[in-house]
């Protein structure tokens, strides 16, 4: 039989490091909290299972504060989302009675002047993105760039995508807005519009 060769010991570097986590400030905070729990061993991994869960929802937390720009916590997102519900359907356009700011677009593309009624719905549609995702829109930020943004779902990008493209090439392209261009980005805001387009 061949003579088995023992495992190479772990870098030196590596033993450092352990030895760091064990008796550095990282292991001298976790062996302060073991100190104030009990001996019997059920009862601390149940308080250290407590623990990772309050330091995972804790870490969710402050990800959801950096994404979206508010402080939620994850049971009362759900209740907040199921009690908004109603009042974002009535938001849609096609659900509920057409809102003045939808009858200016209309008025605006039945006059022939299609480009201020697509422009008119961009402003709009950014109203949408700071009423859902506050803290996002800011003086500075492009409607590319919200059309990038990861905080706004994909589909409500996409849609988004679609009219701000129709008012680049009317402002910056000088190329006229259509009858079918304005009725694509009527539509597609109409989508932008809805409740699932936004829990997609």
């Amino acid at each position: 039989m061949q003579p088995v060769k023992p495992p190479a010991p772990p870098p030196p570097w590596l033993k450092s490091f352990f030895h760091w986590l064990a008796y550095g400030p990282i292991g001298r905070f976790f062996s302060w909290i073991a100190s104030f729990m009990p001996d019997a061993p059920v009862a601390r991994a149940l308080l250290w299972t407590l623990l990772a869960i309050l330091a995972a929802t804790l870490l969710w937390v402050i990800v959801v504060r950096l994404r979206e720009g508010q402080w939620r916590l994850p049971r009362r997102r759900r209740v907040v989302a199921a009690s908004a519900e109603p009042e974002e359907e009535a938001w849609s356009p096609d659900a509920a009675p057409v809102r003045a700011w939808l009858e200016e677009a209309d008025l605006l593309a039945a006059d022939g002047r299609y480009a201020e009624a697509v422009h008119h719905l961009l402003f709009r549609s950014i109203e949408d993105i700071a009423r859902r995702r506050p803290r996002l829109v800011r003086p500075a930020l492009t409607s590319r760039e919200l059309a990038a943004a990861d905080a706004v779902p994909a589909p409500a990008r996409d849609l988004f995508a679609r009219i701000a493209r129709l008012v680049e090439r009317s402002l910056f392209g000088g190329r006229p807005v259509s009858v079918e261009d304005w009725t694509g980005a009527r539509a597609a805001y109409a989508d932008f519009a809805l409740p699932r387009t936004w829990r997609a």
